[in-house]
């Protein structure tokens, strides 16, 4: 088993308006890359756990909203950790136009 992905992106919004902007934020992001598709996205409080299929290959990992900064957690399969680094940068980028303030 290989070691999880982990992304941590900082934010000023607060907890409660974070987990506000990221609901369904896995979903649209899946409708702007066709190899990705989200299999299950569900919200337990500030957590969210998640199942993805990408190239044919499964991921799951969970979001956890905090006051100052979201931590993401997903377990690749040794296909998809080719593309780690990649995902990696595009989370970041995602995550970081999802939670800068407006």
């Amino acid at each position: 088993m290989s070691a999880p992905l982990l992304v941590s992106i900082p934010h000023q919004l607060g907890r409660e308006e974070a987990t506000r902007r990221l609901k369904g934020g896995l979903t649209r992001a899946a409708a702007s890359f066709p190899v990705l598709k989200v299999d299950e996205e569900r919200w337990e409080d500030d957590r969210m756990n998640f199942r993805v299929r990408a190239l044919g290959q499964a991921a799951s990992g969970h979001i956890v909203v905090a006051d100052d900064h979201v931590q993401l957690e997903v377990t690749l399969p040794w296909l998809l950790q080719r593309f780690a680094q990649a995902a990696q940068a595009a989370i970041k980028n995602r995550g970081n136009l999802l939670l800068t303030k407006r």
